[in-house]
C-alpha cells in the first residue's frame, strides 16, 4: 500500500510554514520514519493518516495561531488539559489530527527534544527518531518493522549527520535505566521480526538490520550509567520502569 501524497505534501507544506514563520517544526512518528527510510517501502508498506510534530517549548504560546491561520482546529478541551507539553489540531475538510508535542517526546518514556531540532531540515534527528519507536513498551509489529525500516535505511555512527548518533543513544539511556530496558527488550522484539521469511527481505538486508541492532545493544555494554542508573538496575524489572500511556480522545 503506497504512502498517501497528499499526507507527505501536509508535512512538507506544515513544516515550510513553519520556517517562513520562524517556528522549527520537525516530523516525528510513522511518517517522519518513512521519509528516512529510502524510496522504497518494499518490506512493510501501510497508510499513515495523521502527522504527528516536536517544537520547541518556547514556541508553546504560537502554536495555537500557527494552526488556525493554516486551517486547523483546536481541540479545545484536550489542549486546555495537556498544552504544555502536547496539543492535538484537527482538519475541519478530513479526518486528519495533527499531534504536537512541546519540548519533549513524552509516551511510555520521555525523550527531550529542546536544542536538537536544527540538526535536520524536516525530522527530529534519527537517534530520538527511532527511540520515540523503541521507548513503546507495548510494542506491536508496525511499530518493530518502523524500527527495523530505521536500521536498514540508516547507518549507525557518532554523529547526528544521516546516521543513528550511538553516542546520543548511550547518553539518554546511560542516564535513563527505564528507557535504557525498553529500548533493549524491544531490539530483540525487532531481531525477531525481521528474521520471519515472509518479509520481503534479502539476506543482505536482514543481516544489516541485525547488525545495526547489534551496533546499539554493544553500545549499552559499554555506555557510561549514571549512579541512578546503577541503583535503579538493582530493583529491575519487579518496579514498573515506564510511564502508562493512555488513549487519547480526539
Amino acid at each position: 500500500m503506497p504512502i498517501l501524497p497528499d499526507i507527505l505534501d501536509e508535512m512538507n507544506r506544515l513544516i515550510e510554514a513553519g520556517r517562513t514563520n520562524s517556528l522549527l517544526l520537525r516530523a516525528i512518528g510513522g511518517l517522519a520514519v518513512r521519509v528516512r527510510s529510502g524510496d522504497l517501502q518494499k518490506f512493510f508498506p501501510r497508510e499513515y493518516r495523521d502527522l504527528d510534530f516536536v517544537v520547541a517549548e518556547k514556541e508553546r504560546k504560537r502554536i495555537e495561531s500557527f494552526f488556525q491561520e493554516l486551517g486547523y482546529e483546536s481541540n479545545r478541551k484536550f489542549n486546555l488539559l495537556n498544552g504544555t507539553k502536547r496539543q492535538i489540531y484537527l482538519d475541519p475538510n478530513s479526518e486528519r489530527h495533527v499531534d504536537i508535542f512541546v519540548g519533549n517526546f513524552e509516551m511510555c518514556h520521555k525523550l527531550p527534544l529542546n536544542g536538537r531540532l536544527h540538526l535536520d531540515p524536516v525530522t527530529v534527528p534519527l537517534a530520538e527518531l527511532l527511540l520515540s519507536k523503541a521507548q513503546i513498551v507495548e510494542l506491536n509489529h508496525k511499530d518493530a518493522l518502523d524500527i527495523a525500516s530505521l536500521l536498514l535505511y540508516n547507518e549507525t555512527g557518532d554523529t547526528d549527520d544521516g546516521r543513528i548518533n550511538l553516542d546520543y543513544i548511550a547518553k539518554l539511556c546511560g542516564q535513563d535505566w527505564g528507557l535504557y530496558k525498553t529500548t533493549s527488550i524491544n531490539l530483540k522484539r525487532v531481531e525477531d521480526a525481521v528474521r520471519d521469511e515472509k518479509l520481503n527481505l534479502t539476506e543482505a538486508e536482514r543481516g544489516l538490520i541485525l547488525k545495526r541492532a547489534s551496533d546499539i545493544q554493544r553500545t549499552f555494554e559499554t555506555m557510561p550509567k549514571s549512579l541512578a542508573w546503577q541503583m535503579r538496575d538493582k530493583v529491575g524489572t519487579r518496579v514498573r520502569w515506564y510511564e502508562e500511556v493512555e488513549e487519547v480522545d480526539r
